[in-house]
Parts: structure tokens; C-alpha cells; sequence
């Protein structure tokens, strides 16, 4: 080749490469700088369930957070997340004072200053609130855990149980730390229940509560726990077995231990060591060994197990639930914006036919579970209001944990599919966050009840309390609510099919329901989404919220949309197409 041609081509090769690197700045320069404002699915959720007026007042903190998370508080958690950024132990002072103490980067403080500065936490402070608490948390996890809303959960679960089951000293003592938004003087969470012989079974559980005073309520507590996750934690709320007390949950206690007692010595809390995990790498975990730590005993004695339920676990299934749908909301806006900006064979990806369909399928999930969790929050300030009558409440404790269950699975196969969407650049750590998000939305699966601990105990919920009944009732409530006479008619057929199903299985021994009752538990939990969907729809006459709707009918109720069909294909196209 001459040297005239060898220059022309080395020109074309180097316009080549050039051109693809500015599709990559382009997808870069594509991604929000407000999660708020460009998540419409949220704004007209919160719309619905709030009403305009009450969206209109809290708009501009949600707002201001969406900016604040797609911005300050991404990049910090992404430099939080880098090897060297992560947390250590940090055991004794300069003069060899033990201290028990975490060394945490200055990211992970900045990302923290403006989490808990949104009023995530504060938003307790007043009634009825989830929701508010929820929406800023949904924005918060676009980041994943990101060091924080682990913490951010637990913290909820403390105050929670205070403001239920506390006494009135324990209350003035520590909510106004646990509501401050000041991140540098706030007090945080957590919540030690698993021991190493009993993981879910937490009627194995051998801490030991011992009476110190009587007149003040101090227990002297002993024992070690396995999983501890925010593990520098000011207040520890965690379960205990005085002596004499039966075996199994019914004998626990719940007790309310802070980290230093306050005179401002380390309370008996000693950290053996950090777990090594899969994902939320920036949010310690570790183990934890009680010597004659000072705790409080909180609410009746014989129910401090129903009280972590109820308060405790319950919360941290809803926080589970809503930081999957942030995650997966924004493993589709990487995906989405991907394909609008990267070229292949001449033409952006976005033009081909399983690109979209991925799309789409990303799209649609991701709506059903930010759906179904933000109307579990709201259902939860009805429930706390004492509007919520017995139907809805009974509604409310099987969905929380299929909503969990569900959302949590989803979420993974969304940012997965999101990965497939970035091909091989969506596997590189320094690229995006899909990486950290998919390590971390395995972690989620597994927080707050593996998915057979809460198939178990929705299978013993139902045969015992007949929950599913309730369930079914609730929907046909959502059902026969629509305008939509196509929708009505169908949900209520289905719903009907289904109930027959729950009875058939459900009076099964308990060894055979709870094999069959898995694919029950999805069917169930997709209607709900679908209800919740095509709700939305009708309120708001909006198009675009319908045809996800359908698309989840097709898909995921009826599981009948993989046979090709006119109707099938146009849902992937009208739906791949927008943010």
C-alpha cells in the first residue's frame, strides 16, 4: 500500500475509533442529573396516592434530593466503593484504649451528609410519613445500598419500635438523635438478630438477658451475633432470652443496647471481625461478641420476637422492596440511554428487535415493583392512621413479604439484563455502577428473609390466619374499582381462578403446599402489580402506564405473550421507546 493510502487509512481508522468514543461521552453525557424529575412513573404514582396537593408540597425536597443523588451522591459512592475506600476496624485509640471503632473514607461521609440530609430519616418525625420516608429512600437507591441505605433501613426500624412499643424515657432520650437530619450529630440504627446456629431460625437464638435493675431497666446482655450489618451503629436493638424464659421466639426479649453508655465508655460491644460479602461492600458487616453490655428492655416481654416483626422486620422488608426498585430503575436508564447513543453494524442498537424487547421487559418489572412497594408504604400510613380496616391489614402482612420476595428476584434480573445491554462494557467496575449494583441486589435477596423463609411463612400464614383470602379480597376491590371494562372483567376472572388454586393448595400438608406454593406466590404477587398498574392507568388516562400494564398481563399474569403476535411486538416498541 502506498503512503498516500496508508494515511487515508489510518485517518478513517482513527475517525472510526473516535467517532465510537464520542457515543460512549455522548451515553455519558445522556444520564440524569435529577432522578426525580425525569422518573415520571414515580411522579405520577406518588400523584395518585397522594393527591396533587400534598405531591405539590413535597415536590421540591424530592426534587432537590433527586439532584443531590444524581450528583454529589453518586459520584461519592462510587469512590466510597473502590478497594482502598472501604471500611476497617479500628479497634484502639492512640493510647491503646479499646474503641471498637470504623475507619470510613470521607466519601462515604459525604454521600451520608446528604442521604440522611434529604429527610429521609426526619420524615418520621410526623404521622403519617412513610411514603414522604420511602420516596426519598426509592431516589436514594438509584446508587444501590451505597453505604448507607442499609443503615438508612435499620435506623427506620429502631425508631419505629420507639415510637410503638418504647417507653416514654427511652423516647426522649433517643428519637430526637434518631430523627435529626444533621448527619455529624445523629444517632443511627441497627438491628442484631441472627446468631451462627439459628440464621432464620431465630428461636434458636442463645444471647442471654440478665436483670440488672429493675428500677431503671438495664439488662446486663451476653452472647455474640452473627450478622451485623451497620455494625458501628449508636443504637442496637436486638433480641435476648432472660433466664427461665421458654425456648423457641415466645421466650425472647427485645432490648434497646446503645454503643456507649453515657459517660461515653464502650458498652461491652466488641467486633470480632467484618464479614467479606458479595455486594453492599461499604456498609460494614460484621460479628459481634456482648459482655455485660448495659440494654433496655423494650415493649412486653413475652413478645419481643412479634415486636421485631412487626417493627423491625416488617420495616426492613418495605426498605428492601422500594431500594430494588431504585436500583432497577436505574440499571434501565443506563441500558435505555445505551442503546440510544451506542452503534453497531451501522445502525444504534436501539433499533434492533431483542434490544428492544429487553428493553421493554427491563421497563415493565421495574414499574410493577416500584408500583406494588411505594402502595405498600402507603397502605402503611392507613394502617398506622387507623383507617386500614381488618381486610387491608391482613392484605398488608402476607404482600409485604411476597412484595420482598419478588421485588428482590426482579431487581437482579433487571440490572442483569442491563448489563446484557452494555455487552461487554456493562461488565467492566469502572464503566458504570451496574456491577456494584448487581452485587449489591444479591445481597438484597438475601437481607430480611431468603426467599424459602418467606414462601414458609406466607405458606403457615395463610393455612392458619387465611390471609389469602383477604388478599383476594382486597384485589377485587382493586378490580372492580376500574373503568376499564376489558380490565375489570379479566382481573376479577383470574383473581377468581387464583383463589381456587390457594384453596387446593393450601389444604395440602404443609410439607406439599409449600412446594406448590411458590408459583402460587408469583401469580399472586404479579395480579397485585397488574392491579396496581392498571390503576394507575385509569386515574391518570395515561397511555403509557396502560401499555405497561398490558405488557405485565401478557407477560408475567397470563405468561402467554411469547408466541408472536402483532399486539406482543407493538408493546416492546411503544414501550422501549421512552425513558
Amino acid at each position: 500500500m502506498s503512503t498516500p493510502a496508508k494515511e487515508l487509512a489510518r485517518q478513517i481508522n482513527s475517525q472510526t475509533v473516535e467517532q465510537g468514543r464520542e457515543e460512549l461521552n455522548a451515553w455519558e453525557r445522556s444520564q440524569p442529573t435529577n432522578f426525580y424529575e425525569t422518573d415520571r412513573h414515580l411522579q405520577n404514582l406518588l400523584a395518585m396516592l397522594w393527591g396533587e396537593e400534598r405531591l405539590k408540597l413535597h415536590a421540591p425536597q424530592l426534587s432537590n434530593f433527586g439532584h443531590e443523588a444524581a450528583t454529589i451522591v453518586d459520584a461519592a459512592a462510587r469512590r466510597a466503593n473502590q478497594a482502598e475506600n472501604l471500611p476497617q476496624l479500628d479497634r484502639f485509640s492512640v493510647t491503646g484504649e479499646r474503641t471498637e471503632n470504623l475507619l470510613q473514607s470521607q466519601d462515604h461521609h459525604i454521600a451520608g451528609r446528604h442521604i440522611y440530609g434529604s429527610g429521609v430519616m426526619s420524615a418520621y418525625g410526623q404521622p403519617q410519613n412513610n411514603l414522604l420516608a420511602m420516596a426519598l429512600f426509592y431516589l436514594s437507591s438509584y446508587n444501590g445500598e451505597a453505604g448507607h441505605n442499609c443503615p438508612v433501613s435499620c435506623t427506620a426500624g429502631v425508631i419505629k419500635t420507639l415510637q410503638h412499643v418504647g417507653s416514654e424515657d427511652l423516647k426522649a432520650k433517643y428519637l430526637p438523635g434518631l430523627l435529626d437530619a444533621n448527619y455529624d450529630q445523629l444517632l443511627h440504627g441497627a438491628q442484631f438478630l441472627t446468631e451462627v446456629q439459628g440464621g432464620s431460625d431465630v428461636g434458636a437464638n442463645a444471647c442471654t438477658a440478665t436483670l440488672l435493675d429493675a428500677k431503671t431497666n438495664r439488662w446486663l446482655i451476653n452472647g455474640e451475633k452473627w450478622f451485623c450489618s451497620n455494625a458501628s451503629a449508636d443504637l442496637i436493638l436486638m433480641t435476648a432470652r432472660p433466664a427461665g424464659a421458654p425456648a423457641g421466639t415466645k421466650g425472647l426479649g427485645l432490648f434497646l443496647v446503645p454503643r456507649r453508655l453515657d459517660d461515653g465508655s464502650l458498652n461491652g460491644i466488641y467486633l470480632r471481625r467484618l464479614k467479606d460479602k458479595l455486594g453492599t461492600k461499604s456498609m460494614a458487616t460484621a460479628e459481634a461478641d456482648f459482655k455485660d453490655a448495659i440494654g433496655y428492655q423494650i415493649g412486653e416481654m413475652g413478645k419481643g420476637f412479634l415486636h421485631a416483626m412487626n417493627f423491625v422486620i416488617n420495616t426492613s422488608r418495605l426498605y428492601n422492596a422500594v431500594g430494588s426498585a431504585g436500583a432497577a430503575r436505574r440499571a434501565y436508564v443506563i441500558a435505555w440511554t445505551y442503546a440510544q447513543q451506542r452503534r453497531a453494524f451501522g445502525t444504534p442498537i436501539k433499533t434492533f428487535p431483542l434490544i428492544q424487547q429487553v428493553l421493554a421487559e427491563m421497563k415493565a418489572e421495574t414499574a410493577a415493583i416500584t408500583s406494588g412497594s411505594l402502595y405498600l408504604a402507603h397502605l402503611r400510613d392507613e394502617i398506622e392512621a387507623g383507617r386500614a380496616d381488618d381486610t387491608v391489614k391482613k392484605f398488608f402482612r402476607l404482600v409485604i413479604n411476597l412484595n420482598k420476595y419478588r421485588s428482590s428476584i426482579s431487581a437482579t434480573d433487571v440490572i442483569r439484563k442491563g448489563i446484557e445491554v452494555l455487552g461487554g462494557n456493562g461488565a467492566m467496575e469502572n464503566f458504570s455502577v451496574l456491577p456494584r449494583l448487581l452485587r449489591d441486589s444479591v445481597v438484597f435477596e438475601a437481607w430480611e428473609g431468603a426467599h424459602g423463609t418467606l414462601i414458609a411463612q406466607s405458606v403457615r400464614d395463610c393455612q392458619r390466619h387465611q390471609l389469602h383470602a383477604a388478599c383476594g379480597e382486597h384485589l377485587k376491590q382493586m378490580f372492580a374499582s376500574l373503568n376499564d371494562a376489558i380490565w375489570k372483567t379479566r382481573g376479577l376472572a383470574k383473581l377468581e381462578e387464583l383463589l381456587a388454586e390457594f384453596e387446593t393448595a393450601l389444604a395440602l400438608d404443609e410439607f406439599s403446599a409449600g412446594v406448590v406454593f411458590r408459583d402460587l406466590a408469583d401469580k399472586l404477587i404479579y395480579l397485585f402489580y397488574a392491579a396496581r398498574l392498571a390503576m394507575e392507568a385509569d386515574h391518570h388516562q395515561d397511555a403509557e402506564t396502560a401499555t405497561l400494564a398490558e405488557w405485565l398481563w401478557q407477560n408475567r399474569v397470563e405468561r402467554s405473550a411469547k408466541k408472536i403476535s402483532a399486539n406482543y411486538l407493538r408493546l416492546i416498541q411503544e414501550i422501549s421507546s421512552s425513558l
